[in-house]
């Protein structure tokens, strides 16, 4: 496995400027960036899959995000699975408070076990560090403005009364 090759794993549902801040990031610091979209089944969905991998890819490249970023989604197994196979040796993880490192702690220790990944965690920029896709699902379902939280495409998108 190359340590130039990472993943951004995560539900984005809805896709918030905290994970672009992330990925563009991530993406200079890696040779191969995959955003990778993947079914969480302890939460409700807003966004079907096929809507969120549409909404990152749109927003990437408004947000002119550069660097090789491939936008995939995966439900066959383990999120170390579809690391492996695509000879990726970290997992890259936005981390916005402590409660985040609690819980993503002992998954990043099981993957390393599990097969020798690395988690990579990233600090957001202040602007975004208190905005989850929970908040802005909250905010959008009762008919708030979600602009300052998310980038134009889910703005526009979410804007246009997405059947929910």
């Amino acid at each position: 496995m190359s340590n130039r090759i990472a993943v951004v794993p995560g539900s984005f549902d809805p896709p918030t400027l905290g994970h672009l801040d992330v990925i563009r990031r991530a993406a200079a610091l890696y040779d191969e960036l995959h955003v990778l979209v993947v079914h969480n089944p302890g939460k409700e969905a807003m966004l079907p899959i096929a809507q969120r991998l549409t909404l990152l890819e749109q927003s990437i490249a408004e947000e002119g995000i550069e660097g090789n970023v491939v936008v995939a989604s995966w439900s066959m197994g383990l999120l170390v699975d579809y690391a492996e196979d695509v000879g990726a040796g970290v997992l890259v993880k936005g981390i916005r408070s402590q409660v985040d490192v609690a819980y993503e702690t002992p998954m990043a220790i099981v993957n390393r076990h599990l097969a020798h990944i690395e988690t990579v965690f990233l600090l957001p920029d202040p602007t975004h560090a208190l905005v989850s896709s929970s908040l802005v699902r909250q905010v959008a379902g009762l008919g708030g403005d979600v602009t300052p939280f998310v980038p134009g495409p889910v703005a526009r998108f979410l804007a246009s009364g997405p059947e929910r």
